[in-house]
């Protein structure tokens, strides 16, 4: 599983003119799935993201898990691209839409299971993503 995790000031996804999910303060997280991965590693990968510390405070770095704030999860096959040859990407390392989907609802549902308000955009739709970045701070997970 892969994600490109932002601490935003706030972001929001859109599907066909409405707003299907956003966050103010907090993180958004652009989840991939690939081929030989599985509810384990959602799952992992669910408690990176929630423990990851990136937001300073006084006392040191704290994460949203701390903080309680929200995570916008929006399925992203993308991060499996493959560009080393030629122009064109290849997405063969790219978990199948029947296997990807219940693996972001994986990580969805294991970050609401540690206590994080979670949105979410919709798997599969052509989305239109917003978010105002807040550092910038954006990372690369992999587990």
């Amino acid at each position: 599983m892969r994600a490109v995790v932002s601490r935003v000031a706030s972001a929001s996804v859109t599907v066909e003119g409405a707003v299907v999910g956003e966050v103010g303060r907090g993180l958004l997280a652009l989840v991939g799935a690939g081929r030989d991965d599985d509810a384990a590693r959602a799952r992992a990968l669910a408690r990176k993201v929630h423990e990851l510390r990136v937001f300073p405070t006084e006392d040191g770095a704290r994460s949203a898990g701390d903080l309680g704030l929200p995570v916008l999860v929006v399925s992203q096959f993308t991060l499996y691209a493959d560009t080393r040859k030629g122009r064109r990407p290849s997405w063969s390392d790219a978990a199948p839409g029947e296997v990807a989907e219940p693996l972001v609802e994986e990580v969805v549902a294991e970050l609401r299971r540690r206590g994080s308000s979670v949105a979410t955009g919709v798997f599969g739709a052509r989305m239109q993503v917003a978010s105002v970045n807040d550092g910038p701070m954006t990372l690369l997970l992999e587990v």
